[in-house]
């Protein structure tokens, strides 16, 4: 695996995702990882607080990521005598070694959801997870080259940049859209990575099946030569018995011995003609087919480049509505302030006319009140003055009183005082 990726010549941020150390010697061969199902989210702003964990949690991860500390740790997992004997190691292995893969702690199932964060830290507790098991997972029994480390240092590196990147987007912004951007990119290349090894793979079994039926061809040729030889061996060997016999005999057994030489010479080179037939047959069939290939390749990347076309087509189209959406958005706004300020404007004559209105009801009810009141007190005061006048008439009191006559006798005064004592007592 690590031959053909150095023959492709791909950049190692194409092995960022994961890291291949050789770990024993054995016939078994893994499959290619399948593609991992992520969906994008839109991003939106975290909170201040969450913003500020995030950010010490990246930088807690570029500690550990440091040189000082991963260089520490590969030189603790590789002994100086597998390093003297590295050269020597890495000839003796075969091809389809096992390959241990261990995921990088930025590409797992949660990447995207970098916002279920707030609903309870998810993210970074497998973040943690799979950092430890990157630092903290005994090495020892795997055997890293000298290419390894490199390709490690490099993955390390550019883990190093995209998380600096991020904490620095995360300081301007508040986002995170740089560090989607990069795994997006990554796993673009890694795809097309391991289609190129799948091709790769794929030529290399179709020839390996083609060197077989060749050999196979060959040892079913060889098998027949041999018979043929072996007959011919045998007839030789009847006709030096037959010497003692007539020369007519001899020279007939030795014509017909070339002759039957002769046939199975014809025969044998007219299966020779037809195995090179299929050869060439098989040679010519390899060319379409590499001729198809480049057809296809090249039919897939016209269709690569009119759906880049498409894309990019849709994508200034949503930027078009979106900012049309936006301008009509902050219009509305725009007149919904002002309809709310008229509104308030209403709100505020119609608590005044109110207000009026109460006070002058108020005022009302005072002057009605005022005014049966004034009714009232004329009533009793005209009862009163009816009252006091009729006692003033009974009693003869002030201009009411009767004038006496002087000739009156004494018998009429006395009535008169009994009158009057009468009257008072009443």
């Amino acid at each position: 695996m690590e031959e053909s990726l150095e023959t492709q010549n791909l950049p190692p941020k194409v092995w960022h995702s994961e890291m291949t150390v050789s770990s024993g010697q054995g016939n078994h061969q893994d499959g290619l990882p399948k593609e991992t199902d992520v969906e994008t989210h839109p991003t939106s702003h975290p909170s201040f607080p969450d913003v500020l964990r995030i950010r010490q949690f990246l930088e807690d991860t570029t500690d550990q990521l440091s040189i000082p500390k991963l260089h520490h740790a590969m030189l603790n997992s590789c002994p100086s005598r597998e390093m003297n004997l590295e050269g020597k190691n890495l000839d003796k292995l075969p091809v389809a070694s096992t390959v241990t893969k261990i995921p990088s702690p930025l590409i797992t199932k949660e990447r995207p959801s970098l916002p279920e964060i707030r609903q309870g830290g998810q993210f970074a507790v497998e973040f943690r997870k799979t950092q430890d098991l990157l630092f903290k997972k005994p090495v020892r029994q795997t055997i890293m080259t000298t290419e390894t480390l490199k390709k490690i240092q490099i993955d390390r590196q550019f883990f190093s940049d995209v998380i600096a990147d991020t904490i620095e987007e995360l300081q301007d912004s508040g986002t995170y859209n740089s560090l989607l951007q990069a795994l997006s990119k990554e796993r673009e290349n890694e795809m097309h990575f391991y289609d190129i090894i799948a091709r790769e793979e794929k030529g290399r079994k179709q020839i390996i099946s083609l060197q077989k039926q060749l050999i196979n061809v060959k040892k079913e040729w060889q098998f027949e030569v041999q018979s043929q030889n072996e007959y011919i061996a045998n007839l030789k060997d009847q006709l030096q018995e037959m010497k003692a016999k007539s020369n007519l005999e001899n020279r007939y057994m030795k014509t017909n011995t070339e002759l039957q030489i002769a046939q199975t010479q014809r025969k044998c080179n007219r299966t020779e003609e037809v195995l090179l037939e299929e050869i060439e047959k098989l040679r010519m069939k390899t060319e379409e087919e590499a001729r198809i290939h480049m057809d296809i390749e090249m039919f897939l990347r016209k269709q690569q480049q009119k759906l880049e076309e498409r894309l990019e087509f849709w994508m200034e189209k949503y930027d078009k509505d979106t900012e049309m959406k936006q301008n009509e958005l902050n219009a509305l706004k725009a007149t919904k302030a002002s309809d709310l300020a008229h509104l308030q404007d209403l709100a505020k004559t119609i608590r005044e006319c109110e207000q009026v209105i109460i006070e002058d009801r108020i005022e009302k009810e005072r002057s009605k009140n005022k005014i049966e009141q004034d009714l009232l007190e004329l009533k009793s005061v005209i009862k009163l003055q009816a009252w006091w006048r009729g006692t003033m008439i009974r009693r003869e009191i002030g201009g009411f009183k009767m004038p006496k006559d002087k000739v009156d006798s004494k018998d009429s005064k006395g009535k008169g005082k009994g009158k009057d004592k009468r009257r008072g007592k009443k």
